[in-house]
């Protein structure tokens, strides 16, 4: 396959994993609409292009491993694993459903495929370090991708973990940091800038590099250099928009976390190509 032909099924992947959440979102009548859609390229990119995994072996001990540490942007995360094969697609329809495995936040012992329960923030790359040790400790060459949001970086933790990741030299880390510039009350720079973000990590001794998080080529090339990186942890700061690919939600802090209403709804699954849901929000 060509870059260009692997590029354009990356796009639409990501097109149906779009479809996916907002259709998911509004069937559950609430959850995290902007954070879920930055995310998506960077996951597609992972899921099917860059990570050694097996979805009908969740377990196998040598895969790489997603540290999805952005919680609240869990339907992206389903989303992409029911498209893999982890689940059937019909659990999307149960989405914060009591007695279904795809609850608000990700919860590692009902969902097949999530390696972290999340949903307090600053945890994920804290646990990727023990993880990263443990295994440099067992001589297993897998990886860990940490998913982390910009308003995350304001959390303390983050900025411990980020010190021993350096300290440690754990080259097998590499964070992914969607960068869309809002959080839960508004515009970051608003509410407690993180600027200069990549000044910062460079100064705490990790490999930085810096891409559109909504391009693919730019994506997969980011990923390949951190694989190829040695001596110290790298993090992709990836430059996103809230709400990517839809209008309705596109750059709004008040989409943060709100699900689509009906009329929101119907215009982005015309946006997205998608047949537009029959009735109201709840069948």
């Amino acid at each position: 396959m060509s870059d260009a032909q692997e590029v354009a099924r990356l796009q639409e992947i990501a097109r149906q994993v779009r479809i996916d959440i907002l259709k998911m979102l509004h069937k559950a009548g609430s959850g995290h609409t902007g954070g879920s859609l930055s995310a998506v390229e960077l996951l597609v990119s992972l899921y099917f292009h860059k990570l050694r995994h097996r979805p009908a072996d969740p377990q196998w001990p040598d895969r790489d491993r997603l540290l999805f540490s952005k919680g609240h942007g869990a339907p992206a995360l389903y989303a992409v694993l029911a498209r893999c094969g982890y689940y059937p697609a019909e659990e999307m329809q149960r989405l914060r459903k009591l007695g279904g495995i795809l609850q608000g936040h990700p919860d590692r012992m009902l969902t097949p495929g999530v390696e972290i329960s999340a949903g307090s923030l600053g945890h994920g790359l804290a646990m990727a370090n023990g993880m990263a040790l443990a295994a440099r400790l067992d001589g297993k060459p897998y990886r860990f991708y940490v998913m982390m949001s910009d308003g995350e970086c304001q959390e303390g933790e983050v900025w411990e973990a980020a010190m021993a990741s350096a300290h440690y030299r754990l080259d097998s880390i590499c964070v992914l940091l969607d960068r869309n510039h809002i959080q839960n009350d508004d515009f970051m720079i608003k509410i407690r800038d993180i600027e200069p973000i990549r000044d910062k990590w460079a100064a705490f001794g990790w490999n930085v590099l810096s891409i559109d998080g909504h391009d693919f080529p730019q994506i997969l090339k980011a990923l390949d250099e951190a694989e190829a990186c040695r001596g110290r942890p790298s993090i992709i700061v990836a430059e996103t928009v809230k709400g990517k690919g839809a209008s309705p939600f596109e750059n709004s802090p008040k989409h943060h976390g709100v699900s689509p209403t009906d009329a929101e709804l119907e215009q982005a699954l015309k946006e997205l190509g998608a047949q537009p849901e029959g009735g109201g929000r709840r069948a």
